[in-house]
């Protein structure tokens, strides 16, 4: 087999980003780019579109490419939440995460391999910063290239993210924080379902060429929906056009939140996390995330139990600072919907835990069975969001 092609030179790279005397910011290893980058303005050959259903089943397929197994898969990934929720902490994690080749969100295996993260909203100085933060002294991964600079993606910003992609053939992911910073003016009179499906279709197209992850941070609505799909800022087009779509969440002043998980080669799957600002990292958290999508009192009186179970309402509130009363009413009420047990002493245990101990001879005193400590651990504190933009 004949060696690929070298690259051609990088006649527009990506400006602005710290790099060597040497080397443009998206340069790399010029010793073998995996291929051109896909034509964006000529019609593509064509080529076979229809099988018969012996010859499909006959076909073998490459396994997809995971930069993140079970959550962010080869192909376009939309990841939206509100400002200030954490998207650009967990990103700017990912893309460390990935080249170093260390596990995500603190758990999960990922494999080494180079990222491009495009910090589209922020100084050199802000990206040390946080970088100095979320490597905690550990060493910058050298497969990881930072740029605060692309052109919209039909001005050129496609082929810029190509030639960097040719001159890194191990590439796993590239992160576009944000997506509207480099999606293009739509025409006018274009619709905006077709403006937001071709926008889409333009990164697509050179994530499918590549077999490569592309994560693109967006927005989501002010108005809360029941299906988090529609929390998505702009058309339908945009994430009827993602492989996937990632959706944060997380009540403001909280450090738990819900990652829910959609698309084509994922699963639909929330899952719970937890940011600790002083790390700048979020991680896997153990349980269900519907625990920690419930909110006030609810969330506080199961997420304590998990902890102490067999408590009674009077300790819990005493516990959580809260009132008696109210903790009581709640108690009774997870009862009724199966989100806690109650054994005759009138001690609580989480609804989804072996069934809570009803013999007559439990301790009928007050005091839990494990002396409470504080609401106030890491995983229950309520940190600030110290000034994370995204």
């Amino acid at each position: 087999m004949n060696p690929p092609p070298t690259p051609a030179p990088h006649p527009t790279p990506i400006g602005n980003a710290p790099h060597t005397p040497t080397q443009g910011p998206l340069s790399g290893p010029q010793g073998g780019g995996r291929r051109g980058g896909p034509n964006l303005t000529e019609a593509p050959a064509p080529r076979r579109t229809a099988w018969t259903a012996e010859e499909l089943m006959a076909m073998d397929f490459p396994t997809p490419r995971w930069a993140v197994p079970g959550v962010i898969c080869e192909g376009v990934t939309l990841l939206a939440g509100p400002p200030k929720v954490g998207k650009s902490w967990m990103s700017l994690g990912l893309a460390l995460d990935i080249a170093a080749g260390r596990p995500a969100f603190g758990r999960i295996p990922a494999e080494q391999g180079s990222v491009l993260y495009l910090a589209l909203e922020d100084t050199p100085r802000r990206l040390k910063s946080r970088m100095e933060i979320a490597l905690g002294g550990r060493p910058a991964p050298a497969g990881l290239t930072l740029s605060i600079a692309c052109e919209p993606m039909p001005a050129g910003g496609t082929e810029q993210i190509s030639q960097w992609l040719d001159a890194h053939p191990d590439a796993r992911m590239v992160v576009i924080d944000v997506f509207v910073k480099v999606r293009g003016t739509p025409a006018p009179g274009v619709a905006a379902y077709d403006a937001d499906y071709t926008a889409m279709t333009r990164i697509k197209r050179v994530a499918d060429h590549y077999g490569v992850a592309v994560v693109l941070v967006h927005h989501v609505r002010k108005a809360a929906a029941e299906d988090f799909l529609a929390t998505v800022s702009g058309t339908n087009g945009l994430a009827g056009a993602a492989d996937a779509v990632l959706v944060l969440e997380r009540a403001r002043a909280r450090a738990d939140g819900v990652l829910h998980v959609t698309g084509r080669d994922v699963d639909e799957t929330d899952y719970p996390l937890a940011f600790d600002p002083s790390a700048g990292a979020w991680s896997l958290l153990d349980g269900n995330a519907a625990d920690y999508q419930m909110r006030d009192t609810r969330s506080l009186i199961i997420r304590y139990l998990r902890d102490y179970p067999g408590t009674k309402p009077k300790d819990i509130a005493a516990a959580l600072n809260l009132d008696a009363g109210t903790v009581r009413q709640n108690c009774r009420r997870m009862e009724t919907d199966g989100q806690l047990r109650r054994n005759p002493a009138g001690q609580y245990w989480p609804g989804d835990t072996a069934t809570a101990a009803t013999s007559d001879s439990s301790d009928s005193g007050d005091a839990p069975a494990v002396e409470p400590l504080s609401l106030l651990s890491l995983r229950h504190s309520t940190p600030d969001d110290q000034g994370e933009h995204q």
